[in-house]
Parts: structure tokens; C-alpha cells; sequence
């Protein structure tokens, strides 16, 4: 081989080694470019991730944000801002029975199991008018916790949009020992199960608007200014009956009354004074 031949041979060894070495440094290059691009991604999405993370632990709740409305879409048969003032009853009855329950309360539910028969019986007499405030208390105690008072409290509204004796009936059927569950069983924050108890009361069996209004939520808006005149009325618990602005209370006791006689003896000396 001669000399020439030689070095041509090297030179272009060392031209192919040259190309190659620049081709693999490229690829060393484009494959670096990528784990950072790689990396650079990872860190935005886990960063994205703890920002949606954190919006949504900060996004209020379907209460808070109904409850945060000035105006809300209030049911028939109300008067009052927000439709908070709720009477029933023939309008020459001269005194108004004040009651304060929440849907969840066993004891509110131990009081119409024996009283609410001569709550309504009373009502139809006209012997007084009866003004609901409903309460969603239980709801944020904390041993308890859940949504069922202020659910309840909305389907009641609906009750009340197709008629004051239907909101009579669902609210009897409500605290009914065969449809009232256990304080911790949240059973009323399901749709489902509200409309189980309805289907009990006649005016609200297969009514479609009845049952649109509780599963869209209509009143929900109107069940937390309800919440919020309890709040603002001074009351710290469930049952309270009042008239004339003083509690109606068992004879010898601080509480409501919780038979019939007592009942009675407690309305008959209210009436009178």
C-alpha cells in the first residue's frame, strides 16, 4: 500500500469517527433536552396538582354557596324577606304558636310523635296559628356532622310550595317513628329517601313538581335563610315553643312539653295569658 493511499484511508477513519462522535453528541444532547423537558412537566403537573388541590379544598361547599346568596327562589305559602316567615293557620286565630325544630332532632321527633296530631288538630279549630322556624344545627355538630337537617329543611320548603297542609303532613311524616332515623344516621341528606317519606303523604305522591324542586335543589337557598332566622331568633335547642314571646314549657319543668296532657295544660295557660 503506498504512502498516499495510507494517509487517505486515515483521514477518512478519522472523518467517519469525527461524524459519528458529532451524530451521538446530538442525540446525548436531544436525549438531556428531553429528561429536562421531562422534569420541567413533572414539577408544573405536580405543582398544578397541589394548586387544584388547594382550590379545591378552598372551593366552597353547595351550602356555602347558596347560603352566600342575597336573593333566593322562596316556596308559596311564605311571607317575610326570603320567604322566612312561615304561618299556618285560619287567619282570625288571635295567638301564634312559635315552633323551633330541626328535621335530625329525636327529641323534636319524640314531641310530633305525641303532639302533632293535637298541633294540627288545634290549627283546624283555629284555636291559635302555628310559625315554623326551622333549625340545621345538628348538622355541624361536630360528633355527628352532615347534611341531612339543612336536605330536609329544603324538601320541607318544597312540601310547602304545593300547600300548607301537605308541609303539615310531610313534616308529621318526617318525625314518624317509621321514617325518623337515629340522630348520627344522616339517612335525610339523600334525595332518595326524602322522597320515600313523601311518598306517604298524598298531595306529594307522584307529584313531579314536588319531586323536581327536591332533587334540583329549588329551596335549598330559602332552607339556609331559614337557618339563619333560628340563628338570629336567641334559641339554643330543639323543640322551643313560644307565645307572646315566652317558652311554652312542661308544668315543673324547663322543657317542652312531651305527652299530650302536658301539652295541653301548657297551651291552655298560654292562651289564657
Amino acid at each position: 500500500m503506498s504512502a498516499r493511499n495510507s494517509q487517505a484511508n486515515k483521514a477518512a477513519a478519522r472523518e467517519r469517527l469525527r461524524v459519528e462522535r458529532e451524530r451521538q453528541a446530538k442525540k446525548d444532547k436531544v436525549r438531556r433536552q428531553l429528561v429536562v423537558i421531562g422534569s420541567t412537566v413533572a414539577v408544573i403537573a405536580a405543582a398544578g396538582g397541589v394548586a387544584y388541590g388547594v382550590m379545591q379544598a378552598n372551593k366552597p361547599t353547595h351550602w356555602e354557596s347558596v347560603s352566600s346568596k342575597k336573593n333566593v327562589t322562596a316556596p308559596k305559602n311564605t311571607e317575610g324577606e326570603n320567604g322566612t316567615t312561615v304561618v299556618i293557620g285560619k287567619p282570625a286565630a288571635k295567638k301564634t304558636l312559635e315552633l323551633y325544630e330541626d328535621s335530625r332532632c329525636p327529641v323534636c321527633a319524640t314531641f310530633e310523635q305525641a303532639a302533632g296530631e293535637t298541633v294540627k288538630k288545634d290549627i283546624d279549630a283555629g284555636k291559635y296559628k302555628i310559625k315554623y322556624i326551622g333549625a340545621t344545627f345538628i348538622d355541624g355538630e361536630k360528633s355527628i356532622n352532615g347534611e341531612g337537617s339543612k336536605n330536609a329543611l329544603s324538601a320541607l320548603g318544597a312540601a310547602l310550595n304545593v300547600s300548607p297542609e301537605a308541609f303539615m303532613e310531610y313534616k308529621a311524616a318526617l318525625y314518624s317513628t317509621k321514617f325518623h332515623p337515629a340522630e348520627t344516621d344522616d339517612k335525610f341528606s339523600k334525595d332518595s329517601y326524602l322522597l320515600e317519606v313523601a311518598d306517604s303523604v298524598a298531595a306529594l305522591k307522584s307529584n313531579s313538581e314536588f319531586k323536581k324542586n327536591v332533587e334540583d335543589g329549588t329551596f335549598d337557598g330559602w332552607a339556609m335563610k331559614m337557618s339563619d332566622a333560628f340563628d338570629d331568633s336567641g334559641v339554643g335547642a330543639t323543640p322551643t315553643l313560644k307565645m307572646d314571646g315566652k317558652k311554652i314549657v312542661a308544668a315543673g319543668s324547663k322543657n317542652a312539653p312531651m305527652t299530650v296532657e302536658q301539652f295541653n295544660a301548657a297551651i291552655d295557660k298560654a292562651l289564657k295569658g
